[in-house]
């Protein structure tokens, strides 16, 4: 038998089942049963919400492994190589465990077809599983309830956010995907939401398990400061705990309060001379990414992030005015067909001096002329490009020093952005972090 390459295999899982999302549970369990799959890692965290999933699950992880945890986190989608997804202690899995692992769950399914985030997902269980983990986090794809990392009981369910996004799986108001993302939850366990004003459904939820509820607002809060933050919340037996004097952050700090609350309730150490530094050095790439390029003589500055929806686009938003460039910003973007469009620039439009629109590498991207056009009707000045490399060619050369160009709109936009920055540190032009 000849083995398959990683690359070999996700062209495979791509062919695999009818359609890429298939919601529900069953042939994920049984596939789970066959291998003989128990949890991931004694201590479970899973991380559901329509914004801010990866940065929580970051910081989660970081925390957990500045107490010396040897921590495993699942996380969907990738940028630049499907490794991401599946991280041990910091590091990627490589390309033979991965491809082991699929092996194996291919062997187990039988006749049974999985798409490609649920072989995904079972092959990184069956890898948690053999890598001796104190603990797992675990980021939902989609939704939460049907979801295949639901197959696992949490010992805490986190939701980040709750907004409107992927409507024809989860519905077309807040209470309906309020309704899938508390699917997550267990009873009598921990949940942990960060939405200041989260719908009815849940809350309905969690009263139904006994689950104990901890709300952005009435249980934690961040307070901003001046150069700083800090955080008050409370511990697990009620106890009130706080930091002072947080470091500012790049990933959004929402995020990394909740996952102050998370760790309060752990029963790990609460030391601020670990908490603080793991905060301050987490990252994650794509995700208000800053990035520096010497081009034709300038040094320019780039922002990457992945804001897709209206709800993220209005969070980018607030960050841009609250950190103006010296000159102008000027962005590079571009959308899937199934994203609300007029959601995600109405809040950028006034941050914005100049836009390169251009189509994904994908069936799924808006043409770019639909983009400029919509642009256009709101009075905007747009440039249409071939592809984001082109889009990103054009901003530099009509960048000057002390403008920012501004990446966002879909992971592929800013994945094509980051190999296209990396192209240029091999031919010499020179990145400066």
């Amino acid at each position: 038998m000849i083995e398959r390459s990683l690359a070999d295999w996700l062209a495979y899982l791509e062919r695999l089942h009818p359609v890429s999302i298939d919601m529900g549970l069953e042939r994920s369990r049984e596939v789970a049963r066959r291998l003989g799959l128990g949890r991931p890692a004694p201590r479970v965290v899973t991380v559901t919400g329509t914004n801010g999933k990866g940065s929580t699950c970051a910081f989660l992880a970081a925390l957990m492994g500045a107490q010396g945890l040897r921590v495993g986190v699942y996380s969907s989608p990738h940028l630049l190589r499907y490794n991401e997804r599946v991280r041990i202690d910091g590091s990627e899995v490589d390309d033979a465990a991965l491809c082991q692992a699929f092996a194996v769950v291919e062997a187990a399914r039988g006749g049974i077809t999985l798409t490609y985030f649920e072989m995904g997902t079972l092959a990184a269980f069956w890898l948690f599983e053999r890598a001796g983990l104190d603990a797992a986090v675990l980021e939902v794809g989609l939704g939460g309830r049907l979801d295949a990392v639901n197959l696992v009981d949490a010992d805490v369910a986190v939701v980040t956010s709750i907004a409107l996004d992927h409507a024809e799986w989860l519905g077309d108001t807040r209470d309906s995907v309020a309704f899938e993302k508390a699917g997550i939850f267990r009873a009598g366990r921990p949940v942990v939401c960060g939405d200041p004003d989260p719908p009815m459904p849940l809350l309905e939820r969690a009263a139904s398990l006994d689950a104990p509820l901890y709300r952005r607002g009435p249980d934690y809060e961040l307070i901003p400061g001046e150069g700083a933050w800090s955080w008050r919340g409370c511990g697990a037996t009620g106890e009130r705990l706080e930091l002072e004097g947080l470091p500012l952050l790049d990933l959004p700090v929402e995020s990394a309060a909740l996952a102050l609350q998370v760790h309060a309730l752990s029963g790990l150490p609460w030391e601020a001379g670990s908490i603080a530094p793991a905060l301050g050095a987490t990252r994650l790439g794509g995700r208000l990414e800053r990035r520096r390029i010497r081009w034709q003589g300038r040094r320019l500055s780039f922002l990457l992030d992945v804001g897709h929806n209206p709800h993220a686009a209005a969070y980018l938003a607030r960050r841009l005015a609250a950190r103006p460039p010296v000159g102008r910003r000027l962005a590079v973007f571009g959308l899937l067909a199934d994203k609300d469009l007029s959601g995600v620039l109405e809040p950028l439009l006034p941050q914005v001096r100049h836009w390169a629109v251009a189509p994904l590498p994908t069936p799924r991207s808006l043409p770019a002329e639909g983009l400029a056009a919509a642009l256009r009707e709101r009075g905007a000045s747009v440039a249409v490009c071939v592809d984001v490399a082109e889009a990103l060619q054009a901003q530099c050369q009509r960048a000057v020093e002390g403008d920012e160009i501004l990446v966002f709109g879909s992971f592929y936009c800013v994945a094509e952005a980051l190999e296209w920055l990396s192209r240029q540190e091999e031919k010499g032009d020179g990145l400066a972090g």
